[in-house]
């Protein structure tokens, strides 16, 4: 009688944790499909130039796969190759032929438009006696391009550096950790003494990269649900004072330090930073009527406006006396 009692008590142990199985499968199944179906933005899986052709970076936050190809598409679809450097341009080698290197985000990367068409491809055939490099990665603040550039010194060395200011953005880049549907990002902040601090490294790894790189997370949405609320909990969005003027001061101070001119680019006006520049004599450029894609994915230079943008920097160099003048009729 006891036997048949154990035995019957384990039939019904077994037989409501079945029960308590089948609820708890039908109802994640049930989660799975409306999380789907409502397709919640923070949920999707990128489709920007940053989640097809970038990886994580524990130093930078997100950096281009060396040797890689894809097909971007925003106002237009474009290739993009990049280089064993991780940028996008032709292969590079350090050589006696000095180099000038165009730091910056997605302006530099060209995103809307081919290589070709860029405004740094374009300046390749009217500066003889030198390489041209476009270091830009979509999406950098001047935070992430003053750290890239100190990665890319000791590999490309180059004679002229030239920041390309996105005055769109880059204040907010600067200011802050997480950018860009959640990618996390290291950022400075200013000590009591005025020094820049630098914060966030490693750099978290943020939600799109976890879709990308982690079975679990590319393949259920509930994961991604729990995904996406760790990453709020334990690496929330931090807000800073602007280091922006900072950083450009420590950009230049590396590169004339290390033997080389810098100058800056900018997208836009930017009256504080125009004003800072002079006072610090730093030769500039502006690129205020350079024709911009129209519309709600656009903003970035045409290849009319990329044109301009050559223009622009060839004369800023030539004015500056680093590279011989034009002597096209």
């Amino acid at each position: 009688m006891k036997s048949f009692t154990r035995g019957g008590r384990f039939r019904q142990i077994l037989s409501s944790f079945g029960v308590s199985l089948l609820v708890t499968i039908v109802t994640l199944a049930a989660l799975e499909i409306v999380l789907r179906v409502a397709d919640f933005r923070e949920l999707r899986e990128g489709v920007s130039e940053r989640s097809l052709s970038y990886r994580y970076d524990a130093e930078l936050g997100w950096a281009a796969v060396p040797d890689s190809d894809s097909i971007v598409t925003n106002v237009r679809a474009i290739h993009a190759h990049h280089n064993s450097l991780g940028l996008r341009d032709d292969a590079f080698k350090l050589d006696a032929e000095p180099t000038i290197m165009f730091l910056g985000d997605s302006f530099v990367w060209g995103l809307d438009v081919e290589a070709n068409e860029r405004f740094s491809d374009l300046l390749k055939g009217r500066i003889p006696g030198y390489k041209i490099l476009a270091a830009g990665v979509s999406g950098f603040g001047t935070d992430q391009e003053y750290l890239l550039l100190q990665r890319l010194w000791p590999k490309v060395k180059p004679a002229i550096v030239v920041l390309i200011f996105c005055t769109q953005n880059d204040r907010a880049d600067n200011s802050t950790n997480i950018r860009y549907e959640g990618y996390q990002k290291p950022y400075f902040t200013t000590a009591p003494d005025g020094s820049l601090v630098l914060q966030g490294q490693p750099v978290p790894k943020s939600r799109l990269q976890y879709i990308k790189e982690n079975w679990w997370v590319r393949h259920s949405w509930i994961v991604r649900l729990a995904n996406a609320i760790y990453l709020k909990i334990v690496h929330p969005k931090l807000d800073v004072p602007d280091p922006t003027e900072h950083i450009v001061d420590k950009m230049r101070e590396f590169v004339e330090g290390n033997g080389a001119k810098f100058f800056v680019g900018l997208q836009a006006t930017d009256a504080g930073l125009v004003r800072h520049l002079q006072e610090r004599r730093i030769p500039f450029v502006t690129f205020d009527d350079a024709a911009l894609f129209p519309g709600a994915l656009g903003g970035h230079w045409t290849p009319d406006g990329q044109k301009l943008v050559a223009e622009r920097v060839f004369g800023l160099l030539a004015g500056n006396n680093v590279i011989p003048p034009d002597k096209s009729p």
